[in-house]
């Protein structure tokens, strides 16, 4: 199975998972041409696009999705909530009805020889989820855009063998920045963002010995810095009293924001 973040970042998100054989995108929150430029670095073009599953209608996750769409007819996979919300998105432009296939949490599905099975997150958007991508016994999946995590979350993500995490924002810049202070509240509340310190406890409830990859992800260009984030979560990790792991005991990287990261083979 490979996995690689194509981008990650509050400008645009856009993750590829695939077996030799079924290759699916979550989220095209980016331009479809650089869609294409890192699905070449991959060896693949637009046409090995079986899937494109969506978290959540928000433009950092959709903007590209018009164009992927109609280009080569790939299958979209959103709650109903979500699609809803894509057909009332005027800069997505129209869409095939055919396209559009309806997925609720925790209902598994099959992709080719991919497992599906999303999960639920807690996030201001119409009805998002988070995927988790089966292949044999591999197991990986993508979880950002989440204000908060609970046991469901934890228990949705025990056992994978590599994660792309949200660690959006460092709690103090964010205080301190530029946003306005309802946007400041929003992104602080329960349906907003994850925190790196956040990000790091939450990590620490899920690793395992065989944890392989974690990327952390979606960090927020205005109240990050990836070695902040990258620094926070491995603290959390090392003073955390649910294990006796720490943070340099695994690979973890900064998903980058406008450039895809390393492609890992599980």
């Amino acid at each position: 199975m490979r996995f690689c973040a194509f981008a990650s970042g509050s400008s645009g998100n856009c993750t590829y998972a695939g077996s030799e054989s079924t290759h699916i995108l979550i989220d095209v929150g980016i331009s479809g041409k650089r869609i294409e430029e890192a699905l070449n670095g991959t060896g693949l073009t637009g046409r090995d696009i079986r899937a494109i599953l969506i978290t959540h209608e928000h433009s950092d996750h959709i903007c590209g999705l018009g164009v992927m769409s109609r280009k080569y007819g790939i299958p979209i996979y959103a709650t109903e909530k979500t699609i809803e919300a894509i057909k009332r998105d005027r800069s997505v432009g129209k869409v095939d009805d055919g396209l559009f296939n309806v997925v609720s949490a925790d209902n598994k599905f099959m992709i080719g020889d991919l497992s599906i099975n999303p999960m639920k997150i807690s996030h201001d958007a119409a009805d998002p989820v988070g995927y988790r991508i089966f292949y044999g016994k591999k197991k990986v999946a993508v979880c950002t855009d989440l204000g908060k995590y609970d046991e469901y979350t934890v228990e949705c993500l025990k056992g994978l063998d590599a994660v792309l995490l949200e660690a959006n924002h460092d709690v103090k810049m964010l205080q301190t920045g530029p946003y306005p202070y309802p946007l400041k509240q929003r992104i602080l509340s329960e349906r907003g963002h994850l925190s790196n310190e956040a990000s790091g406890q939450l990590l620490s409830r899920i690793l395992h010995d065989d944890m392989k990859y974690v990327f952390l992800g979606h960090l927020s260009k205005e109240n990050n810095i990836p070695e902040l984030a990258y620094e926070a979560v491995r603290m959390e990790v090392t003073l955390s009293p649910v294990n006796d792991y720490r943070g340099d005991d695994f690979c973890i990287n900064v998903a980058k924001r406008s450039e895809p990261s390393e492609l890992i083979a599980i």
